[in-house]
């Protein structure tokens, strides 16, 4: 898709080419695990990499190319490789550049499952992360050493949807060497490009907004094509020669894609975290209408804030849209289409109060995810939170007395009545 388009344009046609076999408009679900080879020399040429093409649908398959395609081009990035969740987006993100004994240094306000899997599932493979706050620059350079190889945060974090100040990391990034891995699942494209930001490569969960209706789940990797993997030779796998794959220099052989084809003739290859057709064509249809669908939740997610600011029965509300935020003045610079819709909220009467809440909603669905067209909401505490400390709790903003919301696109005085007559039981 020509970078002339303007979004509402490239999220339905970015590599929605028509089917070259049936002329078929939409991308079809080629529901299929392999594929036939032209002769000896084809399959030959796939397998080293000196040919574009299937092979196997652990490794690529169109339907799932088309949207990895698609998120890759409303990113800006050079390429991009799509497999089964959010969470296997970001150890593909890792595998290439990680090894035993390396580390990582990542903000502390991130999803649960995120700090937990960087907590302690990382380990499993002799990796480590070092937490900070990275509204503070130099404790994110000091906190990298000579084993650091990536610095990771959220654009809009969850669950509290603080705004990264992603300029400022970049540099700080620039400055020891080191690429910068934004999960901007909260944001997508439309709020939010990281790659214009300094980023190296976006990770997404496409179970959230992308899809954007509660139906399947999936991750992308987005490489911006920008870094070089070659400089400071702490990238052997990506920058040497790779012992997973006869030896292949991929940055050398393949220069700004090198990281998209390791991920999928490695990373695919050997973790297998495959993507499903039919879901990447769920998502597909979903982005056609991401625009639209993000100015809405914005629009409903600011109206919902500002009446919770205002009730009596809150103690604080921590969306980034609202004038009273710490991050409300890098909305035009980071995000200039909006905050997002997920935020937090503190109830009066705290952890029992939250849970009363929960269940006396009616419009509300309790659920442990986010960025659907409907409204969301979670004790983050009490569950995905529930594996981490009081103190880390407390760092990624989902305290006891927090409740995490997601709004969604229903009419917003439905939405804001139905929390009013929730929070009257919860706090009776």
């Amino acid at each position: 898709m020509s970078d002339k388009h303007a979004f509402d344009t490239a999220q339905i046609h970015a590599g929605a080419n028509p089917d070259p076999a049936t002329g078929a408009r939409q991308i079809p679900i080629y529901q299929t695990t392999a594929y036939v080879f032209r002769d000896a020399e084809h399959a030959a040429n796939l397998f080293n990499l000196a040919e574009v093409g299937n092979i196997y649908s652990r490794l690529t398959n169109p339907t799932v190319s088309a949207l990895g395609e698609r998120i890759a081009g409303l990113e800006g990035g050079m390429g991009a490789v799509c497999c089964s969740s959010g969470h296997a987006a970001q150890i593909m993100a890792l595998f290439p550049l990680m090894g035993p004994g390396l580390n990582i240094v990542a903000s502390t306000r991130l999803y649960g499952g995120t700090i937990q899997q960087f907590t302690n599932t990382i380990k499993k493979f002799g990796w480590s992360c070092t937490f900070v706050d990275f509204d503070d620059l130099d404790a994110i350079e000091a906190a990298v050493d000579d084993n650091t190889r990536a610095i990771f945060c959220e654009s809009i974090a969850n669950p509290g949807g603080y705004i990264t100040d992603l300029d400022a990391v970049a540099k700080v990034a620039d400055k020891v060497g080191l690429p910068v891995i934004v999960d901007n699942t909260t944001a997508t494209p439309y709020l939010c490009r990281p790659i214009e930001h300094g980023a190296t490569l976006v990770v997404h969960s496409t179970t959230k907004y992308l899809t954007g209706n509660g139906t399947v789940t999936g991750g992308c990797v987005v490489d911006s094509g920008q870094f070089d993997w070659g400089k400071s030779g702490k990238f052997p796998s990506l920058a040497g020669p790779e012992p997973a794959y006869h030896g292949l220099n991929f940055y050398e052989a393949l220069g700004g894609m090198a990281f998209t084809f390791h991920s999928i003739a490695i990373g695919l290859r050997d973790l297998g975290m495959t993507m499903n057709p039919q879901g990447a064509h769920y998502t597909l249809m979903g982005i056609e209408t991401l625009s639209l669908r993000m100015r809405k939740h914005v629009e409903n997610a600011k109206s919902v804030a500002t009446w919770l600011e205002n009730d009596p029965r809150i103690d604080f509300v921590t969306y980034a849209g609202l004038e009273s935020s710490p991050y409300y003045d890098r909305i035009p610079r980071i995000c200039p289409e909006g905050a997002g819709a997920l935020f937090t909220f503190a109830v009066k009467g705290g952890y029992d109060a939250c849970v009363k809440l929960v269940d006396s909603l009616d419009l509300f669905s309790h659920v442990a995810n986010l960025g659907d067209t409907r409204s969301l909401i979670i004790h983050s505490a009490s569950t995905t939170h529930r594996q981490l400390t009081p103190e880390q709790q407390e760092a990624a903003g989902a305290a006891p007395n927090v409740v995490r919301v997601s709004i969604g696109t229903e009419d917003a005085g439905d939405i804001i009545a139905d929390l009013d007559q929730a929070l009257s039981k919860a706090t009776a």
